[in-house]
């Protein structure tokens, strides 16, 4: 339930709970349908662990629940689509200091792309956890991970001007790299690239100078930059 759009006399509901900490079967049925209706409604609310009734016969949200709620539009009475939250990496050689692992994605959206390597931060994860969680799925490798810098970036249709994603990604520069570098991996290739020639690549991601800039420099830095793409 958590990851699709909940029903609105559901949503009522959690909204209705969010501002009280328990109430009354009689209370939550804002909307006032029918007994066998609602009661479908309430049933499914305890069966996905949103809700709980208690001992002495009233409801309140569960720790899920609270979580859930508390990201809803409280105006709209919906869940607010939010940005997400990734990592992003940029492994330098060894003894090349010029040459990057580049990675050629091979997955919807942004099929063919060569970028760095990116991946989601999951629930209860730090950014140096995902880092290396990450780095080694996707290659093999193991290093040092060192934050560098964050970037907001929105992805625009350049045909109709719709957004098509929305994304923070901690830039991470990724050094003293060991292990065996898997070429290949489920969605996609990884390649050392010296930087002029990572720069002449064809469907390179918009963002990938800014980033090798970012990477090269000493202070901490925050991008924030809208792109319009041809292809997603």
């Amino acid at each position: 339930m958590r990851e699709r759009e909940i029903h609105p006399i559901q949503a009522e509901v959690l909204k209705f709970l969010l501002f009280k900490p328990k109430a009354r079967y009689s209370e939550l049925n804002i909307t006032r349908i029918t007994s066998d209706h609602f009661n479908f409604h309430i049933k499914q609310l305890l069966k996905e662990g949103l809700v709980i009734k208690t001992e002495d016969g009233l409801y309140e949200l569960t720790t899920t629940g609270k979580e859930f709620a508390n990201r809803f539009d409280t105006q709209k009475v919906e869940i607010e689509r939010q940005a997400k939250i990734g990592v992003c990496m940029l492994c330098k050689h060894n003894k090349h200091n010029e040459t990057y692992l580049v990675q050629q994605r091979l997955k919807q959206p942004y099929y063919g792309y060569f970028g760095f390597i990116t991946g989601k931060i999951t629930w209860g994860e730090t950014v140096y956890e995902t880092a290396k969680r990450e780095l080694k799925e996707e290659t093999g490798l193991n290093g040092s991970p060192k934050l560098v810098g964050i970037e907001h970036k929105m992805d625009f249709s350049k045909k109709d001007k719709t957004l098509l994603e929305d994304k923070f990604f901690f830039i991470i520069k990724v050094a003293n790299l060991n292990g065996e570098l898997a070429e290949e991996f489920d969605g996609g290739k990884n390649i050392w690239m010296p930087k002029k020639e990572i720069l002449k690549l064809p469907n390179l991601f918009h963002d990938v100078p800014l980033l090798i800039s970012m990477v090269e420099k000493e202070t901490i830095e925050v991008l924030e930059k809208k792109y319009y793409v041809e292809s997603y």
